[in-house]
């Protein structure tokens, strides 16, 4: 069993101290994580270099899911995988299973109730299938953190007490892989399920604790929560949600980290920003580098993910190492 270890990733930080004066990297889980991570929703084969330049620069946080690409995301970062001299133990591994993947639907072990909208599944069959192909894709005997991809996907076609009910039964499976080696932490990664109040889309954060609870003790492996967070989604840390606090401070309150996606929204906020977030960001050169500043700066994310589809982006993108975070109080006066 093969995971990123405390001593691994604080020895992989320890290379790029030049970064330590700037607070670029965190503590999560015990492990020691770069604050800005790079992800792989969209691109090429390009992404084999873009891994290899981001582990050699002082990324250290890689996420991925089967889905991505029809599976090819995780084929490239496999090949990076094999090619690499950072040891396995000092780099975080992401990846996740919800959606049905063309020629990757174990269709001999679901039935119809085990799939809603003809797309999504959290039956433990299908999980434990896409955990396999995931670990075969990446050439790795394990994955540090293995999401429940979107799980409010569900929340369209069933009632709150029978997605409860089905992530008790996926939270079952997923313990069950932990304690075979092949996960090390599991979480949820979503789009709108922690940014939204609504009955059919918003996840009810402690209770989900609570269901993990039950079913791992008070040392389960739920301790991974994903949610966009950028300049223009920054519903995590300014609704409250429940007994009046923000997703960001419940987590906290939980012991569970936060990874940001959708930093640059798409590219969308890389470029032609209000002349005030400048004036709010100043000492760089560049919207993109503003944008994963703001989110790498805030309360609670412990890393900022980028989709860095070549090795080029990697390189514009670590310039904010040499930048500390930035005091955010001026957005976040609550």
């Amino acid at each position: 069993m093969s995971f990123a270890t405390p001593e691994g990733t604080a020895r992989y930080a320890s290379r790029f101290s030049q970064f330590s004066a700037n607070r670029f990297y965190r503590t999560a889980q015990g492990l020691t994580v770069s604050s800005l991570g790079i992800g792989t929703y969209l691109g090429d084969t390009a992404y084999t270099d873009a891994i290899l330049e981001a582990l050699s620069s002082g990324i250290n946080f890689i996420d991925t899911s089967l889905n991505y690409r029809n599976q090819e995301s995780e084929l490239d970062i496999g090949r990076a995988l094999r090619h690499t001299p950072t040891p396995r133990e000092e780099y975080v591994l992401s990846t996740k299973a919800g959606y049905l993947v063309p020629n990757a639907i174990p269709v001999n072990k679901m039935g119809a109730a085990d799939i809603v909208g003809r797309m999504h599944s959290m039956a433990p069959a299908f999980l434990e299938d896409q955990l396999g192909r995931s670990l075969a894709n990446l050439g790795v005997d394990a994955i540090d953190v293995f999401y429940l991809h979107n799980p409010e996907t569900q929340l369209q076609y069933v009632n709150i007490e029978e997605f409860l009910r089905r992530t008790r039964t996926a939270f079952e499976c997923l313990e069950h892989c932990a304690a075979d080696g092949k996960i090390r932490w599991y979480g949820m990664a979503t789009w709108n399920g922690f940014r939204t109040k609504t009955a059919d889309e918003g996840l009810p954060l402690r209770r989900i604790v609570s269901l993990a609870e039950e079913v791992g003790g008070r040392d389960h492996r739920f301790r991974f929560i994903q949610l966009p967070f950028n300049l223009a989604m920054m519903e995590a840390l300014t609704i409250d949600r429940e007994d009046g606090l923000s997703v960001l401070q419940l987590a906290a309150e939980s012991g569970i980290t936060v990874i940001a996606s959708a930093s640059l929204l798409q590219s969308r906020l890389a470029e032609n920003l209000p002349d005030q977030v400048a004036e709010a960001l100043p000492g760089l050169p560049s919207d993109a580098l503003r944008s994963i500043q703001f989110t790498r700066s805030a309360p609670g994310i412990a890393t900022a993910l980028v989709g860095m589809s070549n090795a080029a982006h990697v390189r514009s993108n670590m310039a904010i190492a040499n930048h500390p975070p930035a005091d955010l109080s001026r957005w976040f006066r609550r």
